[in-house]
């Protein structure tokens, strides 16, 4: 067994677990173990200084070689002296080499023993990511930890995939060996074999033979159930030499981390930290925190007040409300700032009780405290906080029960088309209901308008659009359609496009375009357009006064996680630029508040058809929609309004208490209640 460039040594070992502390020396720094790596994949970690990650205690920063290849690219770092003179960090840095990113290209790359084959996003140039040429940029870069280029695969691939793929990590582990030549800086191998006992072990055998200064346990978080990756990386860590240092890659949360230790791994990078506070969300103490709330907009309360970062010690929650509320960049950089220290802080915490002989007693206390939500404001759905390769942003997919996959919004644990696929819900709910083909076949406007509002992963909007080309295969006569999406985060279409074997109805030119260029040009429907309004839709409509609708889809997020969409001066707003012409308005809500809303608003309101746990949904219509068209819909009635003055939840929220009796009056002389008697 060779000795590892870093000279790792083992300070304890916690009893009844795997937990150990170590300590090891790299070409810039002593780092101590368990340790967490925030993720700076372009040389930088997203919304954060260099001196607030000194500050927080980050040893080692994570950079990426694919990202860092194509820009600035590795001429740059050898002009500077490496990552640490082009930088100034002065502390460690680990590069990926790469392996994650031609697995996350997935047809946009051709696989072959000699490496990944690509076109840079950037500029269009050819590369063969090889892995000599991944250590070439390593070297470049002068990380002081390297990785070899290994051949990633979803967790759940079948054996024979599994076996073939490690086969080629093995082969690229020594080409990457024979690449480092005489460089002074380490390198590490990685560990493969998907969700198999028997190829881990191979894969831990084979690699171990080789003088690597540390092993990687690759291919979790990408697919598989959390208790299946538990046991693969307590199987896998027990397999790795005792005398190296361990690192579990793209892992994970707080508690994933912690199971993870107890099981035996030394190192961790993940994006969560920084990728959860963009979106409001932050880990504490009090357990994990979304500022979004409303509970926090009057709370002079610290973030976390077990916590001396600098944003806990210097604001309060109302602020970091206000700041998220107002999408101002100061919120993601001090609840990102927040996250890093906690992470490592929790990592220091860790170590010591290791070194104390206390891990067991700490264990089991984080077990319950990390997944804990909110415990001082418990109301509210408890979120799920997960990281895998089939998640972007603030989005994972989530696979159903029924065989079909759907988009998840991960702090608030919403489903997008929980209950059906998403093409049989849009149809169901929005192209049926609205009557799309007959309004097209018999219009007399030569342009119908939709306002697709919420656009997500796009499958309203391309239910629509498959109608229109369906139909105009038969009538190219059809009157122009044009599709207006409104959409203020775009990484659930990116990640379902990513996804596109799950999300079929995607595999068509329209998505791609209107991501690339916002907007999006039938080649063989003429009429057919689509266009994309990136943003805060209710600030959307102050331009879209010559685009009036006849026909909105409106699917947001729901009340809990979009209040503003869904208010009475929402729908105030949308009505009156909906007067130009008759309307309709198409959602899966049927609450009664919003019903309430939407009657208050000026909107003539009735039952829609219902659609997965739903027993109905809600169409909204413009007056004059009501008076010059048959009765399509069933409009709610007098024991509707009796229901709603018995309900507990008559008024809508943001409705002041000495304004509830004219907001009553509205609903109580709306004229579709007087037509009825």
């Amino acid at each position: 067994m060779s000795a590892s460039r870093l000279g790792f040594t083992v300070e304890a070992t916690a009893s009844g677990s795997q937990a150990r502390a170590g300590r090891m020396q790299t070409l810039h720094s002593e780092v101590l173990t368990p340790l967490f790596m925030p993720v700076g994949t372009q040389a930088t970690v997203k919304a954060q200084r260099p001196e607030n990650l000194e500050d927080s205690g980050s040893q080692i920063l994570l950079a990426n070689t694919y990202h860092l290849l194509l820009r600035p690219g590795p001429e740059v770092f050898r002009k500077f002296g490496g990552y640490h003179g082009f930088t100034t960090w002065q502390r460690s840095v680990l590069t990926d080499s790469g392996g994650f990113q031609i697995f996350s290209l997935n047809e946009a790359r051709d696989m072959s023993e000699e490496g990944a084959a690509f076109r840079s996003h950037l500029d269009g140039r050819k590369f063969l990511l090889s892995p000599e040429l991944s250590i070439e940029t390593q070297i470049a870069i002068g990380s002081d930890i390297m990785m070899v280029l290994d051949q990633c695969i979803p967790s759940t691939a079948d054996e024979a995939t599994a076996r073939a793929a490690l086969g080629i990590t093995h082969r690229w582990a020594q080409r990457s060996l024979d690449a480092r030549g005489a460089s002074a800086q380490s390198l590490f191998g990685i560990v493969q074999g998907a969700l198999f006992p028997e190829l881990r072990r191979q894969s831990a055998g084979h690699l171990s033979e080789m003088p690597f200064d540390g092993f990687a346990i690759g291919g979790l978080a990408v697919g598989e159930e959390k208790s299946e990756r538990e046991d693969i990386c307590e199987l896998t860590a027990s397999l790795m030499p005792k005398d190296k240092p361990r690192y579990l890659m793209g892992v994970g949360t707080p508690i994933d981390i912690l199971e993870a230790v107890h099981r035996g791994v030394d190192m961790f990078d993940c994006i969560i930290p920084t990728q959860v506070a963009q979106h409001g969300t932050v880990f504490s103490s009090r357990g994990i925190i979304r500022i979004s709330r409303g509970v926090h907009r009057f709370s002079d309360a610290p973030l976390d007040p077990a916590c001396s970062c600098p944003t806990c010690t210097r604001f309060p929650r109302a602020y970091l409300h206000h700041l998220y509320k107002a999408k101002e960049p100061l919120s993601w950089q001090l609840l990102g700032q927040h996250n890093i220290y906690f992470y490592h802080q929790l990592m220091r915490e860790m170590r010591s009780s290791i070194l104390e002989g206390r891990f067991g007693d700490f264990y089991r206390e984080q077990r319950e405290r990390l997944p804990a939500f909110d415990v001082d404001n418990p109301s509210g759905p408890k979120p799920r906080v997960r990281v895998a390769h089939d998640v972007m942003g603030a989005y994972r997919v989530h696979h159903q029960a029924g065989g079909f996959a759907s988009i998840q919004h991960v702090d608030s644990g919403e489903i997008m088309h929980s209950h059906s696929p998403p093409m049989e819900e849009a149809q169901r709910l929005y192209i049926e209901q609205s009557r799309l083909q007959e309004r097209l076949l018999s219009s007399d406007t030569s342009e119908l308008i939709i306002w697709d509002v919420g656009l997500g992963a796009a499958a309203n909007a391309m239910a629509a659009i498959a109608c229109y080309e369906q139909l105009a295969e038969q009538e190219p006569t059809l009157p122009s359609m044009r599709l207006v999406s409104f959409e203020n985060d775009l990484d659930s279409l990116r990640l379902a496009l990513r996804n596109n074997r799950d999300f079929p109805y995607l595999r068509h030119a329209g998505p791609a375009g209107i991501l690339r260029d916002g907007h999006w040009q039938s080649k063989t429907c003429q009429g057919l357009s689509w266009s994309l309004i990136e943003g805060d839709f209710l600030s959307a409509l102050d331009n879209m006064a010559p685009f009036a609708p006849h026909l909105i889809f409106f699917d947001m997020f729901s009340s809990r996680s979009s209040a503003e969409q869904w208010s009475l001066e929402a729908f105030a707003k949308i009505y009156s630029y909906c007067t130009v012409r008759p309307c309709e308005l198409f959602t899966y809500s049927c609450s009664t508040a919003i019903r309430a809303s939407m009657l208050a608003a000026g909107f003539f309101v009735a039952q829609g058809t219902g659609t997965g746990a739903k027993t109905e949904t809600t169409i909204a219509m413009t007056p004059a929609r009501v008076s010059g068209a048959p009765a399509y819909h069933a409009l709610l009635d007098s024991s509707w309004l009796e229901k709603w003055q018995r309900s507990s939840a008559k008024f809508p929220e943001g409705v002041a208490e000495d304004e509830r009796a004219a907001f009553a009056a509205k609903i109580l002389e709306h004229p579709q209640f007087r037509r009825e008697s």
